[in-house]
């Protein structure tokens, strides 16, 4: 299943950081941060539920970019 966010992010290094850490949580099974467009596209892996993985991906992006904000 994908779902796409809206997601406050600064720069496109930061983007491709957040898509990096986004897919090493679990139950992501693919994810893109598209910069210039301010989304971001989360593939699910089967099985997970989004509202589950969803704040471990927000989590994670915040490492990356501690002011940025994914609207779940």
């Amino acid at each position: 299943m994908k779902k796409k966010y809206k997601i406050e992010v600064d720069c496109a290094d930061c983007a491709r950081k957040m898509e990096d850490a986004t897919a090493k949580v679990e139950g992501v099974a693919a994810c893109s941060v598209g910069f210039m467009a301010q989304k971001m596209t989360v593939e699910f892996a089967d099985g997970a539920e989004p509202a589950d993985v969803m704040p471990k991906v927000v989590e994670a992006c915040k490492k990356v970019e501690p002011d940025c904000e994914v609207f779940i």
